[in-house]
């Protein structure tokens, strides 16, 4: 555990937010996770909200290099990216996206914790835009919205199902595009 009050309550949050929710944590619970006083806690952000803003920002840093390394361990194809999906849908602790579970939970789209979280989906809509320009793609900027569109819904269909079986489909469905694309069907 972090020795740092800062780096624990960081570690703190982003576990019990990401098991229970944002709304469902308090300033209290996350003091006795953490073990840090509640002024240090204000020292180091103004409030719960700061707080969630830099779970969310650091999650999306750790998600984007764990997930750039699997799928370069893949071989470095885009519809690999389904396949590093599917290993996280299996994990016993899996529970979703901490982006789109806090642009769920902050649904005010001006709130700071919001806009965060759509920054993250833009970083992975960046990210896709590289590895689809690197396969060769034709449209590369297009195919990566759509594959956020499937990997946004596989995530949460992946948390009802709670198995793999969505970024399977989603693998499926992605692997279509890619094919259109090089046929030059054009999406409606």
């Amino acid at each position: 555990m972090p020795t740092h009050a800062r780096a624990r309550l960081l570690a703190a949050a982003e576990e019990l937010f990401y098991a229970e929710g944002i709304r469902a944590v308090g300033v209290e619970r996350l003091l006795s996770a953490s073990g840090v006083g509640r002024a240090s806690f204000y020292r180091h952000f103004a409030g719960k909200d700061e707080l969630v803003v830099a779970v969310v920002q650091g999650y999306g840093v750790r998600f984007l290099a764990s997930l750039s390394q699997d799928v370069a361990a893949r071989g470095g194809h885009p519809l690999a990216v389904f396949d590093a999906l599917a290993d996280r849908f299996e994990r016993d602790d899996y529970r979703g996206c901490a982006a789109i579970n806090t642009i769920i939970e902050s649904a005010d789209p001006a709130s700071a914790a919001h806009r965060v979280a759509a920054a993250h989906k833009d970083d992975v809509v960046r990210y896709l835009t590289g590895l689809l320009t690197a396969a060769g793609s034709a449209r590369p900027a297009e195919l990566a919205d759509q594959f956020l569109l499937l990997i946004d819904g596989a995530i949460v269909t992946a948390q009802r199902e709670r198995d793999a079986r969505a970024a399977h489909r989603a693998r499926t469905i992605a692997a279509a595009l890619l094919t259109g694309a090089q046929l030059g069907v054009q999406p409606r």
